[in-house]
């Protein structure tokens, strides 16, 4: 599997959008994601990737497939173990 096919960490795809989406409104989302999970840990994971999903769905960049496929993935998952966006 090349670096590319490689599935993402959600933390990772915050990461990507902050350093690669050209819509700055978009990136200081991600960066407001990043630091919700620096203060509060993988309990702002949820809540932060849906904040994120929402605002890159317009993005059309070579990685965006990528982070979008993560991040929903990531909240899909959450849903079926019953934990919703709650944490």
């Amino acid at each position: 599997m090349s670096e590319a096919e490689r599935p993402l960490g959600v933390t990772e795809a915050f990461t990507v959008v902050r350093d690669q989406c050209p819509s700055g409104a978009v990136q200081k989302v991600a960066r407001q994601a990043l630091d919700a999970v620096a203060r509060e840990g993988a309990d702002a994971l949820p809540l932060q990737a849906f904040y994120l999903l929402t605002a890159v769905r317009g993005w059309q960049g070579p990685q965006s497939m990528r982070v979008k496929q993560t991040l929903e993935a990531f909240l899909a998952e959450r849903e079926r173990a019953g934990a919703g966006g709650e944490s």
